[in-house]
């Protein structure tokens, strides 16, 4: 039954590691050890759950506590920065590698590896799909001296075709939130910085 036992967590940790794959090739918060780790806990914490303890009990309530322990690694990952929150499909992925694990835990592992595998088709069609037709929001903040050079870089903007989402004016500074998609962002920050030749121009 070790060598069993063995083989589960390894098998549990190899699923987990291809969907920390995809995640660290993407740069994302949790990668290959998180969700390694994260799949193999969760199958070694079914095994304990399922064999360690004797009588007459639920076996069920030890693997259960994963589904919910689970969420404070996942809040970990998710961070609110610029008006955005970040980080949301890499909690998921975590909570699926601990599914991913709890199956291979309980020797499903035909459904372990299905689950991989659509998980990692989605994250990658998604990723390309997003890059398409994804939006993204640049921000834009311009040093001007007044009134009269804020104004000026709106109407600059505007006469450009370029779509402004929202804007400010505070301490000699324009603020600008500009819409774009994510293929085009990079393309669109040069037409900006172009066409405001002459201002300090910071872009994220």
């Amino acid at each position: 039954m070790t060598w069993n036992f063995i083989l589960r967590l390894f098998i549990a940790g190899l699923l987990g590691g291809l969907i920390g794959i995809e995640r660290e090739y993407r740069a994302k918060e949790a990668g290959i050890r998180t969700h390694f780790i994260v799949a193999l806990g969760s199958a070694l914490f079914m095994i304990i759950s399922e064999y360690a303890f004797s009588g007459n009990y639920d076996h069920s309530r030890v693997a259960a506590q994963v589904v919910s322990g689970i969420g404070f690694i996942g809040a970990g990952v998710i961070i609110f920065q610029k008006n955005a929150v970040r980080g949301i499909t890499t909690a998921a992925g975590l909570w699926v590698a601990a599914a991913i694990g709890l199956s291979c835990g309980a020797e499903m592992y035909l459904v372990a590896a299905g689950a991989s595998l659509m998980t990692i088709i989605c994250l990658e069609t998604m990723h390309f799909v997003n890059i398409k037709y994804g939006t993204k929001v640049l921000s834009v903040s311009v040093s001007t001296v007044d009134n009269e050079g804020a104004v000026k870089v709106i109407e600059t903007l505007k006469s450009a075709g370029i779509k402004i989402e929202a804007f400010s004016v505070t301490d000699g500074k324009v603020n600008l939130r500009i819409q774009s998609t994510q293929g085009t962002s990079l393309d669109k920050a040069k037409t900006v910085l172009s066409l405001l030749e002459g201002f300090k121009v910071d872009i994220s």
